[in-house]
């Protein structure tokens, strides 16, 4: 156990980042403190460090090709585009968009199918409505969000149901 010199709360050593000049081999400062720190200072010096690691890229463009490969590799790459994608369209983090899928049984929120992953919402208002199958998602798109022509398309199909039932008596009554 040990206590932060900024906050002053007794914590873990697991708690501290490592240091390996300090006493106990740790930073004076919990994980909380610094990473708060450093969030300050970056906002403090936002321009300046922008241009300080676009100067770096600049110059040594082979590590950074390197190191964009190692993190496609990984597969970590697809999980942050994944994680950004849902967060600057919908709003959603990850765990939002799991508990959400999770609430559903797991599966599309329309049809049940287990390969759901498109977030399904409002249009106008922009809220979150559900996780869909592609099919499902894509549906209510060619529909354009509309509940008449969904309710017109339930009756075309049903109205070919019973013509194909009076084309299939005929077709019987015929071939006796």
């Amino acid at each position: 156990m040990k206590t932060c010199k900024s906050c002053g709360a007794t914590k873990p050593l697991a708690d501290f980042y490592g240091n390996p000049a300090g006493r106990d081999g740790t930073r004076p400062e919990c994980k909380d403190c610094t990473r708060a720190e450093k969030k300050r200072w970056y906002h403090q010096n936002r321009k300046s460090e922008i241009k300080r690691v676009g100067q770096w890229q600049r110059e040594n463009p082979e590590m950074v090709r390197a190191t964009m490969k190692r993190f496609t590799a990984s597969g970590k790459r697809n999980i942050s585009n994944r994680k950004t994608h849902l967060k600057r369209k919908y709003g959603l983090a990850l765990e939002a968009f799991d508990a959400l899928l999770a609430s559903q049984g797991g599966g599309c929120a329309v049809c049940g199918r287990t390969d759901a992953d498109n977030v399904d919402h409002d249009h106008v208002t922009g809220r979150v409505r559900g996780i869909l199958c592609f099919n499902c998602n894509v549906a209510i798109g060619h529909v354009a969000e509309d509940e008449d022509r969904l309710v017109a398309l339930i009756a075309y199909l049903a109205r070919d149901d019973q013509l194909t039932a009076l084309v299939r008596e005929r077709g019987l009554a015929l071939s006796r």
